[in-house]
């Protein structure tokens, strides 16, 4: 795996201009890119804050124009980085597009914005799941492979159809879908991301038209469905600067799942450990598991859904732990990556167990339909180091839960890769040491960003697809 770096210019005359690509990852904290040349090598890499609207109660929303206009500034910097290197001719031939499910845009008969993208971590939609028809929340799980809550996009689709929002004609795009259209590529469903929302049978791959005809809609209201990796047409926005006008353009998915290819093969018999906002594992299926797994699996908030790589499933248990871990930085005031490499050095100089008695410092909010930090400290002597520490143990005790659940039903995993923007933290690694086995950690900074880059450089020539294809 190449390191990521950005290149010195001496180098410059190793990379061949004509092969660059970019993957772009929409996260819960930051939007990135990431450029590559055709055989891989990174450029550049480059990001901005996800610009969320938080407001009370943890509702946090995103408007699509905000969206784009971040999103714009990106190309915009890497557009003149790239021409300030190579020179005004140098292109970017295709770009695919990665990031959080959950999450998307409703539009109208016209392609407007209707309402504003909600995060999949917002609270609301408790009582739209409370008045679910009993035949539906019954068959949740098993037909759409996901636990049922708020945090499905279905369920925030509810919640705005209850505050007014007219349904009628319009259509839903997830969030990296509808960056593709609003670069100029066709709109298309695709199933990693569909799989999010709540509104697809993992049987039949389908909308299920009992839950659309609930919501209001009929099959309209998505898309045609697609694979990671089809082509979408090209970027032809008019405010796409010259560097990347006319590249390729294809959906990444489900940034997780994203990141699972970046590396190349993904083992069955290993954990993907993607540690971003959330903490996910992942374990990859040959083919689904059968409709009474799926709701056993769900009971402890496990999704049997589709791949990114056509084909293939993947059990996707998640814990909140990268959303309590930044929160306790907040709350010791950490907020720069100096001061979170001095708290990691701190930690590391405690046992795993910490040296407060067990009981001293209580931890809950990780499980996934949680997501609320709750501290309890009993005894003195909690410094930062202590309570993230806790937090640390916290998510073990979760992920213990979800390792057993998984074992009962697939054979047990025998190694673990962890990657994302927590794993690089020592504290981290030596946690998740006593839960997971075999564990390696990714020397990539941005793993999605870099598994979108490997579905771009699938859409060039086949010389080129044929060594990055996942």
């Amino acid at each position: 795996m190449h390191a990521a770096a950005n290149l010195d210019p001496t180098t410059v005359a190793s990379v061949a201009p004509d092969g660059l690509v970019a993957g772009l990852d929409l996260g819960s904290t930051g939007v990135k890119i990431l450029i590559t040349d055709a055989d891989g090598a990174e450029v550049l890499i480059h990001q901005l804050p996800t610009p969320w609207l938080a407001g009370a109660g943890g509702t946090t929303v995103m408007e699509a124009a905000s969206l784009i206009a971040t999103v714009r500034e990106l190309l915009d910097h890497v557009a003149a980085e790239l021409a300030d290197r190579f020179g005004p001719t140098v292109r970017v031939r295709a770009l695919a597009v990665s990031g959080m499910g959950e999450s998307g845009i409703v539009l109208d008969t016209v392609g407007r914005p209707v309402a504003p993208a909600i995060a999949w971590f917002d609270p609301r939609g408790a009582e739209q799941l409370a008045a679910l028809p009993a035949t539906i929340a019954e068959q949740f799980a098993g037909r759409t492979g996901l636990p049922l809550g708020v945090q499905v996009s279905v369920v925030k689709l509810l919640h705005l159809r209850d505050a007014g929002l007219d349904l009628t004609g319009t259509r839903w795009l997830n969030l990296p879908e509808f960056l593709v259209a609003a670069l100029g590529g066709e709109e298309a469903a695709e199933y990693s991301l569909s799989s999010r929302t709540g509104l697809l049978d993992q049987d039949t791959g389908a909308p299920w038209p009992e839950l659309l005809e609930h919501l209001g809609v009929d099959a309209t209201f998505l898309p045609p469905f697609v694979d990671a990796g089809t082509p979408l047409g090209s970027a032809s926005a008019p405010w796409v600067p010259k560097v990347f006008a006319d590249a390729a353009l294809t959906v990444a998915g489900h940034d997780h799942l994203v990141s699972a290819v970046s590396t190349g093969s993904f083992p069955a018999e290993r954990y993907h450990v993607s540690m971003g906002t959330a903490e996910v594992l992942l374990r990859r299926l040959d083919a689904p598991l059968p409709f009474a797994a799926r709701e056993r699996l769900a009971e402890v908030f496990i999704n049997c859904v589709r791949h990114v790589v056509p084909g293939t499933w993947v059990l996707v248990a998640g814990v909140k732990t990268g959303l309590l871990m930044r929160r306790t930085l907040q709350l010791v005031g950490v907020t720069e990556r100096a001061g979170r490499d001095r708290l990691d050095g701190a930690v590391m100089e405690l046992p795993v167990e910490g040296r407060l008695a067990d009981g001293d410092i209580l931890v809950s909010g990780a499980r996934n339909d949680d997501g609320v930090l709750h501290l309890t400290v009993r005894a003195d002597g909690a410094d930062p180091a202590e309570i993230f520490a806790a937090v640390l143990r916290h998510g073990n005790d979760e992920l213990r839960v979800l390792i057993e659940a998984m074992d009962r039903e697939v054979p047990p995993a025998s190694s673990a890769l962890l990657t994302g923007g927590w794993a690089g933290m020592r504290s981290v690694q030596r946690a998740r040491a006593t839960v997971l086995p075999g564990i390696q950690v990714s020397d990539r900074s941005q793993d999605t960003a870099y598994g979108a880059t490997v579905f771009a450089r699938s859409l060039l020539e086949p010389a080129v697809a044929g060594r990055a294809h996942p």
